[in-house]
């Protein structure tokens, strides 16, 4: 008997040990504490954690994409209200405001019951797990990957794939994915794939990497291009955001000739090259006064 309750002394002192190396549990999902969440990873387990300060900006804070605007508002409308609604995926000019409209119809619709979860493109492979904290939940969820684009063979890109269309277990009717990524088919294309078409009588038949390719896109309904702002619509935009940021009407006409040869150094006419160039010229120029804050 001594012996046994020496083994039995010895074991919970082991086991208090491995408790120490295991992963704490993560807290349970604080539901309310605002509409923005990210998924993260620590000691292996993933858990979705509140974003403390979200990113606020308003849909008419976005100019020259009123279009894209319409369509993708159109489309958060329908989720919301609990009718049919399809994924999105934005693609196109780097800077033109892709990111910032999701943030926008988060803002817009927040008070409705939409929430944003952001997942980094190497935890897609967690996106069952998500799903299933989320499914039972009476708020409207938008997966958020941004920048998205997979290499050949990348885990994430069979799990969107999974997400976007189902498996044997249907999607949650209350979850969408919208994504943003440059590339219209989200992986590289390289001159080889060409050799693959094939003619079949007047039809051209792409081969197998090719529509591997182009299956993963083709599972959003709902596509949006973004194209390079023209000198008047950039201008429009630095516009907006000096008036945002307290800057007085007569100081317009110098701004814009500076926002100009912003543009020309940066070698670009975007919405974010505008806002970095008003974010400095006010910085700069409107003095101690306060400065609103961008929403």
């Amino acid at each position: 008997m001594p012996d046994l309750e020496k083994l039995l002394a010895r074991t919970e002192q082991l086991l208090a040990r491995v408790e120490t190396l295991l992963p704490a549990r993560p807290e349970p999902v604080d539901w309310h504490a605002g509409t923005a969440l990210r998924w993260r990873k620590s000691g292996g387990r993933g858990f979705l954690q509140p974003v403390a300060h979200p990113h606020h900006i308003r849909l008419s804070d976005l100019l020259g994409i009123d279009r894209q605007k319409e369509i993708i508002e159109a489309n958060t409308r329908q989720f919301v209200e609990g009718r049919t609604a399809n994924n999105v995926l934005l693609t196109g000019a780097r800077g033109t405001g892709k990111s910032s409209l999701i943030k926008a119809v988060l803002n817009r619709y927040a008070k409705q019951g939409l929430r944003l979860i952001e997942v980094d493109k190497h935890d897609l492979v967690d996106l069952a797990d998500i799903v299933d904290l989320v499914s039972s939940r009476p708020e409207r969820f938008i997966i958020y990957c941004d920048d998205l684009s997979f290499e050949a063979a990348e885990p994430g890109y069979k799990a969107l794939k999974v997400v976007l269309d189902g498996s044997i277990a249907a999607t949650s009717d209350n979850l969408l994915v919208y994504a943003t990524s440059n590339r219209r088919h989200l992986m590289p294309e390289f001159m080889q794939e060409n050799l693959e078409y094939k003619n079949v009588g007047e039809e051209i038949h792409p081969g197998e990497t090719s529509e591997e390719k182009v299956s993963l896109s083709d599972r959003f309904g709902v596509w949006l291009s973004f194209y390079p702002f023209d000198q008047d619509t950039y201008l429009d935009i630095v516009s907006h955001w000096l008036h945002e940021l307290g800057a007085a009407e007569r100081d317009l006409q110098e701004a814009n000739r500076a926002a100009l040869q912003w543009s020309l150094a940066r070698g670009s006419r975007s919405g974010r090259v505008a806002w970095q160039f008003a974010r400095d010229w006010a910085g700069r120029r409107v003095g101690a006064a306060p400065l609103r804050k961008k929403r």
